[in-house]
């Protein structure tokens, strides 16, 4: 399914997506996908479990942010749209936000999303599946 994006409105709010990053958008076709909603005025942000860089030291398998913040940068999403939730669910931060969707790689980041009762629904499955298809849809149907 094409995304099709309708010209907002001059004062309407625009529409906002969040992605995982690892699993996520660390993928090009993930990142193919951002661009595109970035490039029709789909305001993107990046929710990651992973450390702060005030707490990044207590993962030391991956103690560097330097792979999320060249993708982030190459698509030219700000800084300040990525929220890092230092290995908590994701839930937490999202519930409450005027996001259409999350995407995401991982199942147990949707079912505490649904536990909850988050309106915005998380997406997952990026490497198979109709995922994209799913997005377009809501983002077709948000106001």
């Amino acid at each position: 399914m094409e995304l099709v994006i309708i010209p907002y409105p001059m004062k309407a709010i625009p529409k906002k997506v969040s992605f995982d990053f690892d699993g996520t958008l660390e993928f090009e076709h993930v990142q193919n996908y951002a661009k595109e909603l970035i490039e029709s005025g789909i305001e993107v942000w990046v929710v990651t479990t992973r450390w702060d860089e005030n707490h990044k030291h207590k993962y030391p398998h991956n103690a560097t942010l330097d792979d999320l913040w060249e993708v982030v940068d190459r698509l030219g999403i700000p800084r300040w749209r990525v929220r890092f939730t230092c290995m908590q669910w994701k839930v937490n931060y999202l519930e409450g936000t005027e996001f259409v969707w999350h995407l995401d790689d991982n199942e147990q980041e949707s079912y505490e999303a649904y536990k909850k009762g988050m309106k915005a629904p998380i997406i997952v499955d990026v490497l198979a599946g109709n995922w994209m298809e799913k997005c377009n849809i809501l983002l077709n149907e948000a106001i």
